[in-house]
């Protein structure tokens, strides 16, 4: 009998309506869209407006759009696991809310946490859980409401991220395509240089708290700019060199969408061209926990059995690392 590996064999997506530009953002704080654009790449971002929805609105929505193209009967998932920053509430998961919601009534679901790596761990923890054999069918959703964590009034931070959330299906495959190889890591000097302060148990909220901005996401750019580039091209390289891949080899780069200049310096060391190297961050900004699965939403028609792709993330804590996966199916095929 051969090997089980995990198959992603379905993909979602869900960005809210409402746009913020870089137009909209001049009229905001002391910044410009020739400031913006040549230092991120980053043209607008979406923004989930209403104040009575959070990130289980946007997981919920990307999950919908992936049950109805895949045509699934949602009791059929045996696992729900919502990778992100930003959960409904303390405490109460949000991937239980979610499964719920999209009638997954036979799954057991968490949350996962690893800021814009969180997906990628996601990836790792749904493929094992495939590859045991205990489960057929795990749904892993990135989804992160930025908006909810964003000083407006702070030009470092409100000019990056954006609202939005992916969702991908993984079911085992005996014909060798699928999940293949992961290099993660983390290193926990990272939480001096990109943190929310307050709300942890470590400074519980108080109203000197509120008061002091503490509830916003803080990031020192320069150091967290300086680990990323580093970490996240020496991760896809180490990936390439240990599954034997070359630049002729790898069909696409999945990278993080943090910065332009990360994106190219990962895809320089990889020696990987502009033309195999998806993006979205223009129009969508930084969606910290949905940037990779959007990414595959945005490129599903491109991709085709056996395309090996190269997924590549940094995150707060920091986290990071790469994975290696080969595509399962072509999209026009599926769709006939």
């Amino acid at each position: 009998m051969s090997q089980i590996t995990a198959a992603i064999t379905a993909v979602g997506s869900y960005l809210p309506e409402h746009v913020l530009t870089n137009a909209m953002l001049e009229e905001m704080v002391d910044t410009n869209d020739e400031w913006i654009t040549s230092r991120t790449g980053i043209k607008e971002r979406r923004i989930l407006k209403d104040p009575n929805l959070g990130t289980s609105y946007l997981a919920i929505k990307a999950a919908e759009s992936l049950l109805q193209k895949k045509k699934l009967d949602p009791k059929e998932i045996d696992a729900v696991i919502v990778a992100t920053a930003t959960p409904d509430m303390m405490v109460a998961s949000t991937a239980a809310y979610v499964a719920s919601a999209i009638g997954a009534t036979e799954a057991f679901s968490f949350d996962l946490q690893a800021a814009c790596s969180g997906f990628l761990y996601g990836m790792s923890t749904a493929a094992a859980y495939i590859a045991s054999g205990m489960y057929r069918k795990v749904l892993l959703i990135g989804a992160d409401k930025m908006s909810s964590i964003i000083d407006y009034q702070d030009r470092a931070t409100c000019i990056i991220f954006g609202d939005g959330a992916g969702a991908v299906l993984f079911e085992p495959n005996q014909d060798g395509v699928g999940y293949q190889d992961a290099y993660l890591r983390s290193d926990g000097v990272g939480r001096d240089f990109l943190r929310i302060e307050a709300g942890g148990s470590l400074l519980p909220t108080s109203q000197k708290t509120l008061d002091n901005k503490q509830h916003y996401v803080y990031q020192d750019g320069k150091t967290v700019f300086k680990f990323a580039v580093s970490n996240m091209a020496d991760a896809a390289a180490r990936i390439m060199e240990r599954n034997a891949l070359t630049n002729d080899t790898v069909h696409w780069l999945v990278p993080h969408q943090a910065n332009n200049r990360i994106i190219e310096a990962t895809a320089q060391r990889m020696g990987v061209p502009e033309n195999k190297v998806m993006r979205n961050i223009e129009r969508c900004g930084n969606t910290t926990s949905a940037t990779l699965p959007l990414l595959l939403a945005d490129y599903e028609d491109q991709l085709h059995t056996g395309d090996r792709l190269v997924f590549a993330a940094f995150g707060g804590g920091f986290t990071w690392g790469a994975i290696y996966l080969t595509w399962a199916y072509d999209t026009k095929n599926e769709l006939k």
